[in-house]
């Protein structure tokens, strides 16, 4: 029987005219169907199958079909379609029946107060500084069995997954790897192994992770010099050189490229230079940055830098990608003094990582670490591989076209930007809340009416502020309309005089302006082309 035959002839009680049905018909077979949304065709067999596509691939679906078949469609279809839920076993019996025999008194006591069942979690659109919204080509990936942290086909995708983060850290360190954890394991990954005791380190605060960064360097035993900025406002140049003179016996410098509680960006590349002339080694958080702005680890002489697999990547999160020059290398193979984590020692890791053991690899033989979280690692390189699919570059622009779209929106309902315009970051906007409204009470509203999520402000910004972010994948044209519409709703809603669709309108307007620039570009691109 062939796809279309298979699409016309479902049994039982699904609709032949189902979402997944209709993409058949659409696209003429099967095969065309998974091309389409890069899919194994065996997944496409199976919606035809049970009659339904799931609701997760309701964006992508619409996308692929023009609108042919929108998401409300499949979402609706999802949820009258989802699979029987089976009755839950009864306490205490296996799927073999009891195991034990006689009372089950002593493990009920510490059974919860209340019956507990599978989770399921609301879909939300993601629009706060983190985690983002999962491309289903990583979730997928993620839902793979699981294999062996040793196993040659395993190591072989490590090899994959270090070569592809040496991509989006345009770099060519040999140590650029995951490390196990959150973006707050690779920070401090970054400081246990650089920073011994009595260290002096300058540390750049303007804002709530320059404070860890503070923090960790007093938990390694250094001693931390602080150079303040105001929360908004890039790291000032000038500041650290004077703290560098000051203290010409500091050993690090750290700093935040991308600050995430402010959406500031600081210029790297300069800081860098100048901690480099001091003979200073340097530390960048890269949480926030990392494909959403240029990060680049070789041009710029980046010693250490560290990022997380939630933000920009629009991965899982639990993992932090790092990478370190042979001179950071160098340097902790050379400390006498025994490194105060052992999960975090990176002459340990490094042999796990760096080591071989694959099916293709020739380099000495990996040594056990520790478990690697082997799903995890599954999704981020699949999140990886859908980066340099798009290219670098190109994710670069969709960051800074989405901003343009939704400053425009923000800025002409009157909200102003906490950043002056040279220093925002695209990936993540910092909106002052207008006086008068309830800033809690709107991410609320957004939140439980609209299944929108928005950051709130920390520290000093606390009630202040909301922070939009367009990372990953959640940095997409529907997402920047759909959170103009709910917020033009709910700030009017709150008393504010706002004009029904005029930010959706000037979002519009700014798509049309980039687009038609962008074509004005190609044009000239040709005609060069042709006279060359």
């Amino acid at each position: 029987m062939n796809d279309r035959s298979l699409s016309a002839n479902i049994v039982g009680d699904v609709p032949a005219d189902n979402c997944a049905a209709r993409l058949v018909r659409l696209f003429g077979s099967q095969a065309e169907v998974a091309r389409r949304l890069q899919l194994d065709r065996a997944v496409v067999n199976h919606w035809i199958k049970v009659g339904y596509v799931p609701a997760r691939w309701g964006t992508e679906i619409e996308l692929a079909t023009d609108g042919r078949i929108t998401a409300s469609e499949v979402v609706a279809e999802a949820s009258s379609r989802r699979p029987i839920k089976l009755k839950s076993r009864p306490d205490g019996e296996g799927p073999f029946g009891s195991i034990l025999q006689g009372s089950d008194t002593m493990s009920l006591q510490y059974a919860p107060s209340k019956r507990i069942t599978s989770f399921h979690p609301p879909q939300r659109t993601l629009m706060g500084p983190g985690p983002t919204e999962i491309h289903p080509r990583v979730l997928t990936t993620m839902s793979q069995p699981a294999i062996g942290y040793l196993d040659p086909i395993f190591i072989d995708m490590m090899e994959e997954l270090k070569s592809l983060l040496r991509y989006v850290f345009q770099t060519k360190n040999a140590l650029t790897f995951p490390v196990s954890g959150p973006g707050s394991v690779g920070m401090e990954y970054c400081f246990v192994n650089m920073v011994a005791p009595g260290d002096k380190v300058i540390v750049c605060r303007n804002g709530v992770f320059g404070g860890r960064m503070i923090e960790n360097v007093e938990r390694a035993g250094g001693v931390p010099i602080v150079v303040d900025d105001e929360w908004g406002a890039p790291v000032d140049p000038q500041k650290l050189e004077d703290a560098l003179k000051a203290n010409r016996d500091a050993r690090v410098v750290a700093f935040v490229h991308a600050e995430t509680s402010t959406g500031a960006r600081s210029d790297a590349k300069t800081l860098i230079e100048i901690a480099h002339r001091y003979d200073a080694l340097t530390i960048v958080d890269a949480v926030t940055a990392l494909a959403g702005i240029p990060v680049l680890v070789d041009e710029w002489g980046v010693d250490a830098i560290y990022s997380a697999s939630q933000k920009c990547l629009s991965c899982t999160p639990g993992l932090s990608p790092v990478s370190f020059s042979e001179r950071v290398v160098d340097y902790v193979k050379a400390r006498k003094d025994k490194i105060h984590s052992w999960f975090m020692d990176m002459n340990l890791l490094h042999s796990y990582w760096n080591g071989g053991g694959g099916g293709t690899s020739t380099a000495p033989v990996r040594t056990y670490h520790h478990t690697a979280p082997t799903n995890s690692l599954f999704a981020l390189h699949e999140a990886l591989v859908l980066i340099r699919e798009e290219g670098l570059e190109n994710c670069w622009a969709r960051a800074t076209r989405h901003h343009t779209a939704l400053k425009a929106g923000l800025e002409s309902m009157g909200l102003r930007f906490l950043v002056r315009p040279e220093y925002q970051l695209p990936q993540m906007n910092a909106v002052r809340c207008p006086e008068g409204v309830d800033e809690a009470k709107v991410r609320r509203t957004l939140l439980n009416e609209y299944n929108i999520e928005i950051g709130a402000g920390l520290g000093p910004l606390a009630g202040k502020i909301w922070r939009i972010g367009l990372m990953g994948y959640s940095c997409r044209t529907e997402n920047v309309m759909l959170c103009l519409s709910a917020l033009d709703q709910t700030l009017s809603d709150q008393g504010m005089k706002l004009h029904v669709g005029e930010a959706q309108g000037a979002a519009h307007a700014a798509y049309a302006s980039l687009h038609a620039s962008i074509a004005q570009q190609k044009k000239e691109r040709a005609k060069v082309a042709r006279v060359a």
